[in-house]
């Protein structure tokens, strides 16, 4: 036996390589040894941004007393969750279900054909020696209790995993409405963001509510959904968990106030994010959020650029610290900055020689504006550059499909936002990479690798995520390639992940995937759109640009798939951000603006874009080049906005006045 993780195609499990524990990948032959040495699986879930995941592997799995229990007694799996997300749901609903919560590493023990029967997350070394000791003994003397625990967790799970109950209330604008009003209730009016106990933290950025709010904003005309969005995107912005330096969100704040943040930062999460910032500067011009929509979009091309593509985080810890990278105290800004630029920096960045971090360090913070830009600018070059000289994080290079999609969105959203091509271009070269690589005999994958490709199947969230960003890109482009294949996941979607049974249903891998103990279908919303809702949007959003035949089933499958989502919205609309992001846009039809005109040269058509609200379909260009112009033609010499809700459309319009008027009516 040996560790055969070196031909790994995620960064995570390379770096456990050279553990002497003998890890296996996740692989038929892996439970296949099981059952031939009668011996649990021990199975470990990561990520290659976790701290937490790094301090156990250098305690225990490098450790040659604990790998010698672990080989003695064990077949040990190691799996990145960001790789296989399927995997990680359905022992994660165990862990949880078992411990009350869970987290990551996840360290569960399994019977030869992968049914739970012990979880838990971070065990210290000595307590790590003692239950590997206990779980050995147990399998050996007292099986039968093992084997009736464990067939007792799956039956249980596979309850859990059933779905939402049917019979909710209608997809309204009540029901919007009564959703936004209880997320509302929960805000943290003073910090930003929402709460998740008294203590208000960890707070993690709330992406998906913000989008949410800002669509309710937009069909309402409502106030209070714009201030949280406002309170909640400036304290962030502001706050440690940004970075005033070089831009990208942190994970999450470990406070209320966003000062001191878990240092790694996520692709999804500054995807997610940027899309937010770039609607708010879209919507109110803000020049806040027009500073962190470019800077986010920046750190995104910059630092987690890759072949093409975008990587998956970076890492929390530089040199085996967490943070090392971003601290700062007095002295080391006067020593890179001089006496006089040192602390009029430690003042506006809020460097105290208590600091907020550990060992007098400080995160920096940018609470209001500088009197100066200039010497802020020039401030914040120097101490980037000194920075950059210090032991920087780890990247996972890791290319993940779904939220490669994401940023394809963003990136796209933002070029519109702030009128910045390069933005589009960095769009569209990930999408020409992510099909090129990751499209397979017609099959899409979960990820890849230093331009290879990996063997995991592509889930729902990857189908749904890749889709919307190609429809995005179709719509500013004209390109009709990505509508191709756009329509050809969401076809490849319908066949594979939907429920044949239960209209509506999704399930997240797909039907002739590996078989798990159970097969996961998670209908709500957590730190990225949970897979339906995901396939959700991108369904409504073809509905409005595939032929007719095909958007009938788009349409029909959009509304099934939110009408049984709809007792989240009623119930529990903290765990809907993204059903309700895609609600909002589904209870104005949702708004379609085909605008007849050279797309190149239209100001009606760059109007459109600029105002219309979040979820609305614009396309432009002459008439009957795409379904939404067919029979649609300038006016009189002038280009003109042709304006739907669903299947009802207004009178064409010439203006940008008058394009303004029909996109502001209130639903």
């Amino acid at each position: 036996m040996s560790n055969r993780l070196g031909a790994a195609t995620s960064p995570y499990l390379r770096q456990h390589a050279d553990n002497p524990v003998h890890w296996r990948e996740w692989t038929p032959e892996a439970l296949a040894e099981a059952r031939e040495r009668d011996v649990p699986i021990l199975l470990s879930v990561g990520y290659a941004a976790c701290h937490w995941c790094h301090v156990m592997a250098h305690e225990s799995f490098e450790d040659d007393e604990v790998a010698a229990a672990m080989n003695a007694n064990f077949v040990n799996v190691k799996v990145d969750r960001e790789e296989r997300p399927d995997l990680d749901a359905v022992y994660m609903n165990a862990t949880v279900a078992l411990m009350g919560q869970g987290g990551w590493p996840m360290t569960c023990f399994l019977t030869p054909d992968g049914r739970p029967f012990f979880c838990g997350t971070y065990f210290p070394k000595p307590q790590f020696l003692r239950l590997l000791a206990a779980v050995a003994e147990t399998w050996r003397t007292r099986r039968a209790e093992v084997e009736e625990t464990s067939t007792r967790i799956a039956t249980e799970l596979r309850s859990m995993a059933s779905g939402l109950p049917g019979g909710g209330p209608a997809v309204s604008p009540e029901l919007c409405d009564h959703a936004v009003a209880a997320v509302l209730a929960d805000e943290d009016r003073q910090h930003g963001g929402f709460y998740t106990n008294r203590a208000a933290a960890p707070k993690f950025p709330p992406s998906l509510l913000l989008e949410a709010l800002l669509r309710n904003h937009e069909r309402t005309g409502a106030r209070a959904p714009l201030e949280a969005v406002e309170r909640s995107c400036a304290a962030m912005a502001r706050g440690g968990v940004y970075d005033q330096l070089a831009g990208g969100f942190a994970r999450y704040s470990v406070d209320a106030r966003w000062v001191v943040p878990h240092f790694e930062k996520m692709l999804y999460d500054n995807a997610l994010l940027l899309r937010v910032y770039a609607h708010w500067h879209r919507r109110t011009s803000n020049p806040l959020a027009r500073r962190i929509t470019e800077e986010t979009a920046r750190f995104l091309i910059d630092d987690l650029g890759v072949g093409g593509m975008f990587a998956s985080s970076l890492d929390a810890d530089a040199d085996g610290r967490e943070g090392l990278t971003y601290v700062w105290t007095p002295e080391q800004l006067r020593d890179v900055l001089g006496d006089d630029d040192g602390r009029w920096a430690a003042a506006l960045f809020r460097v105290t020689d208590q600091g907020s971090f550990e060992n007098g360090t400080s995160v920096l913070q940018l609470p209001e504006d500088p009197d100066d830009p200039v010497r802020f600018d020039r401030v914040r070059a120097a101490l980037l550059s000194a920075r950059r000289a210090r032991p920087q994080p780890a990247r996972d290079d890791k290319v993940v499909t779904a939220w490669n999609g994401f940023a394809i969105t963003a990136l796209a959203e933002a070029s519109v936002s702030l009128g910045i091509p390069d933005f589009l271009d960095a769009a569209t070269r990930c999408a020409a990479n992510v099909v090129e690589l990751h499209l397979v005999d017609g099959r899409l994958r979960r990820a890849g690798l230093g331009g290879r490709v990996g063997e995991s199947a592509a889930i729902l969230e990857d189908h749904a995520a890749l889709a919307t960003g190609l429809l995005t890109l179709h719509q500013l482009t004209g390109d009709p390639d990505w509508l191709t294949t756009a329509l050809a996941l969401l076809d490849s979607a319908l066949e594979h992940f939907a429920d044949p049974d239960r209209p509506g249903h999704w399930y997240d891998t797909a039907d002739n995937a590996e078989s798990l103990v159970l097969r996961p279908a998670d209908p709500l919303d957590g730190a990225t759109g949970c897979g339906a809702s995901l396939i959700a949007e991108a369904l409504l959003t073809a509905a409005h640009l595939a032929p007719q035949q095909r958007a009938d089933r788009y349409a029909e499958a959009a509304e099934a798939t939110l009408a049984r989502a709809a007792v989240i919205l009623a119930r529990a609309a903290r765990s809907g951000g993204h059903w309700l992001t895609v609600a909002e846009a589904a209870v104005r039809g949702p708004l379609q603006v085909a605008v007849a005109c050279d797309p190149q040269r239209s100001e009606l058509l760059s109007a459109a874009r600029q105002l219309a609200p979040g979820g609305a379909i614009v396309v432009g260009g002459p008439a009957n080049s795409s379904p939404l112009l067919a029979g649609r033609d300038r006016i009189g010499g002038a280009d003109a906005a042709y304006v739907c809700r669903g299947r009802v459309c207004d009178a064409p319009v010439t203006t940008v006045g008058e394009l303004r008027d029909a996109l502001g009516a209130a639903v």
